[in-house]
């Protein structure tokens, strides 16, 4: 790779800098980012000073801290080497993956740790790879498993990273179709009689899968399949009565299923099937009293072969910063009641 680590030998192990050295300077202009954004986002997550003196990056901080911010910028260094872009969302990855360097662990080892993903799917419109350590062993499951459950708060991914390997299957042909469902419930308002065609009356409900699908597939070919029933997305109501077989199959808003319909959907499972349930056990929006489907299909199943269940906390949101610190502010106030 040609990076080198240079240390300052005046200085006492504790306050001691690493200097590293980047030899190609196109790259290194993409490890930094547009204004330094890059080098500012590792030194506000880490709590380091990142300084740049032409083509070495001197990282300057407590020992653990400057140890997984040189860390993590090799890593981002290696992505670059191997072709890929430096986003902040890649950024964020990093830091979240990386751990500090351990004298048993050479520099080259701790590179590798980013050069690419054994859980990196690839769709047609962009490459996803998990940013945390639940996601990447949710990922993994989703593979391993014909039946998955992701749970935990809004914005881990839980409902993305499904689709993501849902696309991915289906363009290696692993799969013929992909069916996308959620419960129609709506979320604490009565929105009265939808106009239109029943498609029409569901697709507000549906939104965020085909949010989803445009983000791995593009738009044209996202109708083309639609309109040849490769792909579907339906309400949960429409799965009764069907074996559902060859086909990649997701469930979102989980929580929102009763125990009947969670029952009816998992049992449409067919021959070369994966399923995914993913949900939030805290935004159960069914009247006072029923209880949620999710729930009891998560106390029966636990231990059955051949189901996985990842869970996901606040560390695990990706979206704005401030989600995670929302939903913390929830959960502290729920634990005081």
């Amino acid at each position: 790779m040609g990076i080198s680590a240079l240390t300052s030998p005046t200085r006492p192990e504790d306050v001691v800098e690493i200097t590293l050295e980047f030899p190609d300077n196109r790259l290194l202009i993409g490890l930094c980012g547009e204004f330094d954004r890059n080098l500012a986002q590792v030194e506000h997550q880490l709590g380091v000073h990142v300084l740049r003196r032409g083509n070495r990056l001197a990282v300057i901080g407590d020992k653990s801290a400057r140890e997984q911010a040189a860390a993590v910028l090799r890593g981002l260094y290696a992505r670059l080497e191997a072709g890929k872009g430096v986003a902040a969302g890649d950024v964020d990855g990093a830091i979240r993956l990386g751990r500090p360097m351990t004298n048993d662990l050479r520099a080259d080892e701790q590179i590798e740790m980013f050069k690419g993903s054994p859980t990196e799917l690839r769709t047609r419109k962009r490459g996803v790879e998990p940013r945390t350590e639940a996601q990447k062993a949710y990922v993994a499951n989703l593979f391993a498993h014909e039946m998955g459950f992701g749970i935990g708060p809004a914005g881990t991914g839980k409902t993305y990273l499904a689709v993501a390997v849902g696309v991915t299957m289906f363009i290696s042909g692993a799969v013929e179709k992909i069916i996308l469902s959620r419960p129609a419930v709506e979320a604490g308002e009565r929105l009265g009689f939808l106009p239109g065609d029943m498609k029409e009356k569901i697709d507000p409900y549906m939104q965020p899968l085909y949010d989803a699908l445009n983000d791995f597939l593009p738009g044209k070919q996202v109708q083309k399949l639609l309109e040849e029933k490769r792909i579907e997305i339906a309400p949960l109501a429409f799965m009764r009565g069907r074996t559902l077989s060859n086909a990649f199959i997701v469930l979102d808003e989980a929580q929102n299923a009763t125990t009947m319909q969670m029952k009816m959907f998992l049992t449409r499972l067919g021959e070369g099937s994966r399923m995914v349930i993913t949900g939030d056990r805290t935004q159960v929006d069914l009247p006072r009293g029923t209880a949620s489907g999710l729930q009891e299909a998560e106390r029966i199943l636990n231990g059955v072969k051949g189901v996985s269940f990842n869970y996901f906390t606040s560390k695990d949101v990706v979206r704005h910063p401030l989600v995670g610190r929302i939903i913390e502010a929830y959960e502290a106030d729920e634990a005081k009641a």
